[in-house]
């Protein structure tokens, strides 16, 4: 089952502040990438990108801009990457319309639901919410199992 990794799984993968979170974040980018489950959007990689180059509580960034390139690319190169299109856009502003969403969280979703991704690994949604067929699951909760989903 292919699983849409939201951008905070990337960042807490980078996260040496957070020690169990980037622990677990790892975990998961491990093992989605070596059964080819895992899956981006080209929005994730982005908001990686301005994230973890940028200083958090006054510390200095997570990651270089030349360090976070090489993560961007290696992650192109280890997981498909969906590009953002029109379509996604459109259905995006549907979700914000229908569901309430803010308009980036919709493109996530929008970005699974075109690509037929059944699963979004994020801690920005209800645990275990579904709409229009796409599950949102937080692998961070203490209860996630990620031995369940793989």
């Amino acid at each position: 089952m292919k699983i849409l990794l939201d951008t905070n799984v990337l960042v807490y993968a980078h996260d040496p502040g957070d020690f169990d979170r980037m622990r677990d974040a790892i975990q998961i980018l491990d093992e989605l990438q070596v059964r080819g489950e895992g899956v981006l959007s080209a929005q994730c990689l982005a908001e990686f990108f301005s994230v973890i180059t940028r200083p958090k509580g006054g510390l200095l960034p997570r990651l270089s801009v030349p360090g976070a390139l090489d993560q961007i690319q290696t992650l192109a190169k280890v997981f498909q990457v969906f590009d953002l299109t029109q379509y996604i856009v459109l259905e995006a502003a549907r979700g914000v319309r229908d569901y309430g969403l803010s308009y980036f969280d919709a493109q996530i979703w929008a970005t699974a639901r075109l690509n037929q991704i059944p699963v979004i690994f994020t801690e920005d949604f209800q645990d275990n919410q579904i709409l229009d067929g796409v599950q949102f699951i937080n692998p961070f909760s203490k209860t996630f199992d990620l031995v369940s989903w793989i």
